[in-house]
C-alpha cells in the first residue's frame, strides 16, 4: 500500500517531492522489516543468497535517488518470500492429531489394601513398563504392551494400516490407539506413553520434517554464485574506476550496476509460477502446499502408495457367496445377516450392506440369544434353529476347503455359516481395490514413472492386489518406522542412474505420516485421509478419484518447466543488463524500464501455468464393473458424464 501510494503521488498528484519519498521509504522499511534481519543474521554467519543481493540493491537504489524502485523491489521480494513460506507452519498441527488418539483415562491393575489386585484410573502419562492395563470393549489401548489375558478383535488401522480387524490373544503384541473390539484384554505395558509406537510416529514426522525445511528453494540455488560476483564486479568497477578515472561517475556506474543485478524478475518469477499453478491444481481437486511442493511433484521418478483407503475403498464388502449342499446364496446371507444384525465388527457393517443392497425395502432379519465366542464368532438362533458364524477353524471348512483357500489366495477374509446339520455355506470378505486403479497406475507407467506398494496388510493380500492393479514391486506387513525406511530405499539411484530418485508417497492414515514427511513429496487422500496424513503431506488429493495422481504429477511437470523458463528469463535478463550498465551503456532509467518489462514478461509466462489443459473425453471413461460410460464434459466446474 506505501509503495503503491509512492507511485500515485509521484505520477498522479502533486503531493511534494519529501512526503513522496517519505511513501517510498515506508515501503522500504515495511518490505524490508521481512528479509532485511535474516540477510544480516545469514551474513554473520558467512551466508549469502537472493536476501543479500535484494537488500544491497535496494540501497543502491535509494543511494541513486530512486526511492520508488526501491520500494518495488523490497514489495516484490517480501512477496515472494510470504508465498513460498506460507505453508511451513502448518504441516506441525496436524500432530496434534495423535495425542488425541491416546485416551484421556488408563485403567490398570494395582494391589490393593488386601494384597488383591484393584482397578485404578490413571492418567496414561502415568504408566510405565510393566504395569497391567486393562482395556475393556470399545476402548483404545493407551500405549505399547503385550497381552497378559483375553482375546478380542483389535482395530489396528491407525498404527498398521490393517483393513480387516485382527484377532489377538495371550502373549500378542498390542500398539497404542488400536480400538479394542467386544472382549476384555489384560496387556502388560512395554513402554511409556511419550515412548511408545505413537511418539515414534510424531519423531520421524518432526525429523523428516526438519530436514525438508532446511533444503535451498530453487531461485536461492541459482542465485547462490550469482550474487558474490555481482559483488565483486560492482566492487572492483568501484575501486578500479576511482583509481583510473572519476570517482563519481564510477561509483554511480557501480550502484547502477547493483541495480540492474537487482532480481525482480527473478524473485517473483517462482511465485507467480505457484500460485498460477496452485490455483489450476485446486480447481482440479488437488491442494498443492506451496512451491517446494510443486517444484519437488513435477520432478517425481517414484511413486509409493498405501493400500488400504488408497488402492482399495478402505470399504470391506462381500465378494462373494459359498454354499454347501442344498443351500442357496439368499439363505447363507439372510442367516449370516441375523446373527451379525447387532455386532459391532467391522466385518458385520459388511454383511448388513450387501443383504440391505440385495435386498432394498426389506428388514434386517435378527437373531435370538446371539452370543460372542471371543476371537472366534458367534452362535445365536434364527427362526428358532441354532447356528454359527465364524473363522475357519471355529467352523469346520469340510468341502469348501479349497474355495475358501482360494478366497484367502485373493485377499479375502472368509466366515462361515454352520446349521445343526453342518456346514451350509460361507461369505468371502475383501476390501476391493479402487475401480480406477488400474488406470492411474497405468498413466503413471506411460510417464515414465515407477510405482510400488507399502502396506501393513499381510503379504498374500498386498500381492494379490498389486498384480491387479499393475504394481510389480510390494513391501507388505510393515510399521510406520518401516515405510518410512523403504522410502529411503526407494530414492537410492536405480538404471544406471547416479542421482538419487525422487519419491513420493501416497497414503491417507496416520500410519502413512513417517513416510508422508520423509519422502520427497507426501501425497495424502484427502476424502479418506485423517487430519494427520493431510497436514503432515505437501499435497493432497481432496477426492477419492485416484486418476487425480497422474493428473497431478503431469500438472506438475508442466508448472516446473514454466518456473524454469522463467527462472532463465529472468537470469539471462539479469546477465545482459550487469554488463551495459557496468559499461555505461545503459543508464538508471533504461535499467528500470527493462526491470518492468521483464517483470511483465515472466508474470505473463507464469500465468500460463494457471491454465487446466482440456482432458480428452475419452479421459472421462470408466468400464467394467457396472460403472457406466460415456463422455465426460466439464460445464462450469461441473463434472457431466453423458
Amino acid at each position: 500500500m506505501l509503495w503503491l501510494a509512492s507511485e500515485g503521488s509521484d505520477r498522479f498528484t502533486s503531493l511534494p517531492t519529501p512526503a513522496v519519498v517519505v511513501l517510498a521509504l515506508g515501503a522500504v522499511a515495511a518490505g524490508g522489516a521481512t528479509f532485511v534481519p535474516g540477510t544480516l543474521r545469514a551474513l554473520r554467519r558467512g551466508k549469502v543468497g537472493v536476501g543479500t543481493l535484494m537488500t544491497i540493491a535496494v540501497i543502491g537504489a535509494i543511494a541513486l535517488g530512486a526511492h520508488s524502485e526501491a520500494g518495488m523491489l523490497a514489495f516484490l521480494f517480501s512477496l515472494a518470500e510470504a508465498l513460498e513460506d506460507d505453508a511451513v507452519a502448518r504441516t506441525r498441527r496436524g500432530l496434534r492429531a495423535l495425542l488425541e488418539l491416546v485416551p484421556p483415562r488408563a485403567t490398570v491393575l494395582r494391589p490393593g489394601p488386601g494384597g488383591d489386585r484393584q482397578e485404578v484410573v490413571v492418567d496414561p502419562a502415568e504408566l510405565q513398563a510393566g504395569d497391567l492395563l486393562v482395556v475393556k470393549p470399545g476402548e483404545r489401548l493407551a500405549t505399547d504392551g503385550v497381552i497378559e489375558s483375553g482375546r478380542s478383535s483389535l482395530d489396528t488401522s491407525a498404527v498398521t494400516g490393517e483393513s480387516v480387524p485382527i484377532e489377538v490373544g495371550p502373549g500378542e503384541e498390542v500398539f497404542a490407539a488400536s480400538v479394542n473390539g467386544t472382549g476384555v484384554l489384560t496387556v502388560t505395558v512395554t513402554a511409556a506413553v511419550r515412548d511408545n509406537s505413537l511418539a515414534r510416529i510424531v519423531h520421524v514426522v518432526e525429523e523428516a520434517q526438519e530436514r525438508k525445511g532446511s533444503a535451498q528453494r530453487l531461485a536461492q540455488r541459482i542465485a547462490q554464485p550469482l550474487v558474490p560476483a555481482i559483488l565483486v564486479i560492482a566492487g572492483l568497477m568501484a575501486v578500479v574506476g576511482s583509481l583510473l578515472g572519476d570517482p563519481a561517475v564510477w561509483i554511480e556506474r557501480a550502484l547502477v550496476v547493483l541495480v540492474a543485478a537487482s532480481p525482480c524478475a527473478f524473485a517473483i518469477s517462482v511465485p507467480v509460477t505457484v500460485v498460477a499453478a496452485v490455483g489450476a491444481a485446486t480447481r482440479q481437486g488437488v491442494l498443492v502446499k506451496g512451491g517446494a511442493a510443486l517444484e519437488t511433484l513435477g520432478a517425481v521418478d517414484v511413486v509409493a502408495l498405501d493400500k488400504t483407503g488408497t488402492l482399495t475403498r478402505n470399504q470391506p464388502a462381500v465378494v462373494a457367496t459359498l454354499l454347501a449342499g442344498d443351500t442357496d446364496n439368499a439363505d447363507v446371507l439372510r442367516i449370516a445377516t441375523a446373527l451379525e444384525a447387532r455386532s459391532e465388527h467391522p466385518l458385520a457393517a459388511a454383511v448388513l450392506r450387501s443383504f440391505t443392497e440385495r435386498n432394498p425395502g426389506s428388514p434386517v432379519p435378527t437373531a435370538r440369544d446371539v452370543q460372542a465366542v471371543v476371537g472366534k464368532g458367534l452362535e445365536g438362533l434364527v427362526d428358532g434353529q441354532p447356528y454359527r458364524l465364524g473363522k475357519p477353524g471355529f467352523v469346520e471348512v469340510g468341502d469348501l476347503a479349497d474355495e475358501v483357500a482360494a478366497h484367502q489366495d485373493a485377499g479375502a477374509t472368509v466366515v462361515l455359516v454352520e446349521g445343526e446339520g453342518g456346514l451350509i455355506g460361507g461369505l468371502a470378505i475383501r476390501d476391493e481395490l479402487r475401480p480406477e486403479a488400474a488406470e492411474a497406475v497405468a498413466a503413471l507407467a506411460a510417464m515414465g514413472i515407477d510405482t510400488a506398494m507399502l502396506t501393513g496388510d499381510n503379504a498374500r493380500t498386498a500381492t494379490h492386489l498389486a498384480a491387479r492393479a499393475g504394481i510389480s514391486e510390494v513391501h507388505a506387513e510393515l510399521r510406520p518406522e518401516d515405510k518410512a525406511g523403504l522410502v529411503e530405499r526407494l530414492a537410492a539411484p536405480a538404471g544406471g542412474r547416479r542421482r538419487r530418485r525422487r519419491v513420493a508417497m501416497v497414503g491417507d492414515g496416520i500410519n502413512d505420516a513417517p513416510a508422508l514427511a520423509t519422502a520427497d513429496v507426501g501425497i495424502a487422500m484427502g476424502a479418506m485421509g485423517t487430519d494427520v496424513a493431510i497436514e503432515t503431506a505437501d499435497v493432497a488429493l481432496m477426492g477419492e478419484d485416484l486418476r487425480a495422481l497422474p493428473r497431478s504429477l503431469a500438472h506438475a511437470r508442466r508448472s516446473r518447466a514454466i518456473m524454469l523458463q522463467s527462472l532463465a528469463l529472468s537470469s539471462a535478463i539479469l546477465l545482459i543488463l550487469i554488463p551495459l550498465a557496468a559499461f555505461g551503456v545503459l543508464g538508471l532509467a533504461a535499467v528500470i524500464v527493462t526491470h518492468e518489462v521483464a517483470e511483465v514478461v515472466v508474470i505473463a509466462n507464469g500465468a500460463r501455468a494457471g491454465r487446466v489443459r482440456r482432458r480428452p473425453a475419452t479421459a472421462g471413461r470408466r468400464t467394467g464393473g457396472g460403472v457406466p460410460t460415456g463422455e465426460l464434459e466439464q460445464r462450469d466446474g461441473i463434472a457431466i458424464l453423458h
